[in-house]
């Protein structure tokens, strides 16, 4: 289509177009891979997820519903579609070690990879059709995210479960053969019946953040099926006077850049931009906690040395990491305690590390960690290019009186900073085996890296619900 006739339409028109245009040999070969990547990342920390007792929770709410034929990723269980999809968001999310599209801060694979798994497993799709629903559904995240330019994070809102329902209206629209206009209907729904994903739970260290891209990206199913069977919705989802940008982030929308939405869709893939976390953390805690690793190793600092710290990061972060202070300094849980810049350079000093075994009581509850937090102290850092990059500097001053500056600008793990294959497969292999044997993780990392050669997705799903004939 022209470009002159594209820039006419609404932002749901374009998207709808590209999602029923697209075809998988339309995808560059290197984000198709890196999909793959993705999807594997995703896969390991929701079978890590499964040791955890936040999954048990999960599946023993949802366990009050009808069982189906929908894979419980680790589980060896079966739920239906919609609730299969709730908790496997929730596995993937849950330990926040889950990647995260850096612009758009939005956490991709959470809501995107469960949402097209399951569907495309309900309609018997071949493993190509389930990689361009899932970069169909990244493409579309990641925009939404970028359009708002961090406003929604500034408004209360969690971006992940906030744009998780337009992206999966558009994936599992796509795998249930709607057509664009019923694909636009299908966004106006997702408007109109998405849940708010609200960030009051970190001003009280609640999990139920834990539910919102697999709860976002249900809302994004409903929404597709009710498209389809003839439910209509309004047209501008986006950029309406009560669309999803006004009404959601008012106070902020000299932040929101409605041409990103759609910029480059289908030339540039912001799926080969998605960030792997290499710290079971908030992305944003990632560059001062690495920045304090990288101090400690340098220089051999102990706490007994530590007079007092800054950690520099965005002021936009502040609101994530930083406040309200008593919780950031005393993590009441393993949540809070991801949540905390404080806690993250502290226990960094002291570990040596930041990692999922920090998440745990017996640290964020350790007296001595606690006595450094209370050197910490926060401000912003210069030079920004927030969200682009998620950026940290830590200063250390010793006791003895010396002043150590460590600078981390573009954050390990980002698009310009990327992890390789290779990273990403030991990540997985490291998360997995906490919850299945290494034969049995290997076998997985073997069917997400071929996946594209699958039929159907029927022995894959036997082996991601780790059935008791996979054990």
């Amino acid at each position: 289509m022209p470009d002159s006739t594209q820039s006419k339409l609404l932002i749901s028109e374009r998207l709808a177009t590209f999602a029923s245009d697209l075809r998988y040999e339309d995808i560059p070969s290197a984000v198709t891979e890196r999909a793959k990547y993705l999807v594997l990342d995703a896969l390991g920390i929701a079978l890590a997820s499964t040791k955890f007792g936040f999954a048990k929770d999960a599946l023993a709410g949802l366990s009050v519903f009808e069982p189906g034929e929908r894979a419980a990723f680790g589980m060896g269980r079966r739920l239906a579609l919609r609730d299969a999809v709730t908790l496997n968001g929730v596995l993937v999310h849950g330990l926040d070690y889950d990647d995260t599209h850096i612009e758009g801060v939005v956490h991709v694979s959470s809501s995107c990879f469960p949402c097209a798994f399951g569907v495309a497993a309900q309609t018997g799709a071949s493993g190509r059709d389930f990689l361009a629903a899932y970069v169909t559904a990244v493409e579309a995240a990641a925009r939404i995210g970028m359009a708002a330019g961090g406003g929604l994070h500034l408004s209360g809102l969690h971006p992940t479960g906030s744009v998780a329902a337009f992206a999966a209206a558009l994936a599992s629209g796509r795998l249930y053969g709607l057509t664009a206009e019923q694909l636009v209907m299908a966004q106006g729904i997702a408007l109109s019946t998405m849940a708010i994903s609200s960030r009051q739970y970190s001003r009280e260290g609640a999990g139920s953040k834990r539910l919102h891209p697999g709860w976002g990206a249900t809302a994004g199913i409903t929404a597709a099926a009710l498209a389809k069977g003839g439910i209509t919705g309004p047209r501008s989802a986006y950029e309406g006077d009560y669309g999803f940008f006004r009404v959601n982030m008012a106070p902020h929308m000299e932040r929101c850049n409605l041409a990103l939405a759609t910029a480059g869709l289908g030339e540039v893939w912001e799926t080969a931009r998605v960030a792997i976390k290499p710290i079971p953390a908030c992305h944003l805690v990632h560059a001062c906690s690495d920045a304090t690793v990288a101090l400690v190793r340098e220089h051999g600092l102990k706490a007994a040395d530590i007079a007092s710290i800054q950690a520099l990061v965005p002021k936009e972060a502040y609101a994530v990491v930083c406040e309200p202070l008593a919780l950031r300094k005393r993590p009441t849980s393993s949540y809070s305690a991801q949540f905390s810049l404080h806690y993250a350079v502290a226990a960094s000093i002291v570990c040596g590390r930041f990692s999922l075994a920090e998440m745990e009581p017996e640290f964020y509850k350790n007296p001595e960690i606690l006595a450094l937090v209370d050197k910490v102290e926060h401000g912003e850092y210069p030079g920004s290019e927030y969200p682009k990059y998620f950026s940290g500097e830590v200063r250390i001053r010793t006791k003895d009186g010396r002043e150590l500056v460590k600078r981390e600008h573009i954050n390990r793990g980002a698009a310009d900073r990327p992890l390789s294959g290779d990273d990403i497969t030991v990540k997985f292999m490291d998360n997995a085996t906490t919850a299945v044997s290494k034969a049995h993780a290997e076998k997985l990392r073997e069917a997400v890296l071929s996946i594209d050669r699958a039929a159907d997705l029927k022995k894959i799903e036997t082996l991601f619900a780790f059935d008791k004939e996979c054990s």
